[in-house]
């Protein structure tokens, strides 16, 4: 059998400014930049790539990947998705372990599961492990800082009845007093058996997260999410130990040893890997699994048009 291998790689960088602004915690979304990645392979396939990011960067992911990685896969059998990505990582060891890398290598990486899908023709659920064949769906469309409680209402009540089983709503208002109207809005209306989380985006301190969780604890929360910054591990676990609402982490780390640190310190009750940030398909597997060890959840963040499939293919993931 002939042996395949990449013979060209095209790349492209698409901006894409939302219809609305949204607004969180720390910032504003003005724009998305989606850097496409597309191999050619001697056997016909062409399978494609990407990753994204929220305003900055995209054209040095981009020079990143033309000018150091995509050289290094011409003439490389696809199927060796794992020595590739070994190969990529090590040559950017001056720059990992951060964003910039992370992003580059998921263009690769989920182009080379896209080409073994393709050439196995087998979706990407089942080509993963096929744990689950159904995953229930939140939404996060309506729950941002900038919209007033009966705004936060309005949509959530629309996402129930389209068949949603949880919202998260965005939390950082001046006052806690606010965060908790809010939420307690929301909660009255769409009453007991349907899902709240909640998203700081790293907008707390350690003091004034544990007094909003210590008001937030009568309001059903499924999860409190990135309270902190991601650096902060031993913050988390402080966290973890006065409060019983669950604590996420998760999109704003992009190696799965990062992921093991608060495993293995008890940090997070929940997981929270985005396969652009964190490397790709092949990183998110290996830390659904690691997650799994500790009988801990697994629920990406953004990009759930590919996560649903990584969700249905392990069997620690309860949304997406």
């Amino acid at each position: 059998m002939t042996s395949v291998t990449i013979d060209r790689v095209h790349l492209r960088q698409v901006n894409l400014p939302p219809k609305v602004v949204r607004t969180d915690a720390i910032q504003s979304f003005v724009t998305q930049e989606t850097i496409l990645l597309t191999l050619v392979c001697s056997d016909g396939i062409q399978a494609t790539g990407y990753a994204y990011t929220i305003g900055t960067g995209g054209s040095s992911v981009v020079a990143l990947l033309k000018d150091h990685l995509v050289p290094r896969l011409i003439g490389k059998n696809p199927v060796h998705v794992e020595a590739i990505w070994k190969d990529l990582f090590f040559h950017t060891h001056a720059t990992a372990v951060g964003a910039m890398t992370s992003l580059a290598l998921a263009c690769v990486d989920t182009a080379l599961w896209d080409w073994r899908a393709q050439s196995q023709q087998l979706p990407l659920w089942q080509l993963l492990g096929g744990a689950q064949s159904k995953v229930p769906l939140y939404t996060t469309e309506g729950g941002w800082l900038h919209l007033s409680p009966e705004e936060l209402v309005t949509q959530t009540l629309q996402a129930k009845a389209d068949g949603f089983k949880g919202a998260k709503i965005k939390i950082g208002r001046p006052h806690v007093s606010e965060d908790v109207a809010r939420l307690s809005a929301v909660r009255d209306a769409v009453g007991p058996g349907f899902d709240i989380m909640t998203d700081a985006n790293q907008g707390f301190h350690r003091a004034e997260v544990v007094r909003r969780a210590k008001a937030f604890e009568g309001l059903d929360l499924s999860w409190l999410e990135e309270p902190l910054p991601a650096e902060d591990v031993s913050g988390h676990r402080h966290l973890r130990e006065h409060t019983p609402i669950p604590v996420a982490v998760g999109e704003s780390m992009y190696h799965p040893m990062q992921f093991r640190e608060y495993l293995e310190q008890g940090a997070c009750s929940v997981v929270q890997p985005d396969v652009a940030r964190i490397g790709g398909i092949t990183p998110w597997i290996k830390t659904a699994h690691l997650a799994e060890t500790f009988d801990v959840p697994v629920c990406p963040h953004f990009l759930m048009e590919l996560h649903v499939s990584l969700c249905a293919a392990v069997p620690n993931a309860t949304w997406v």
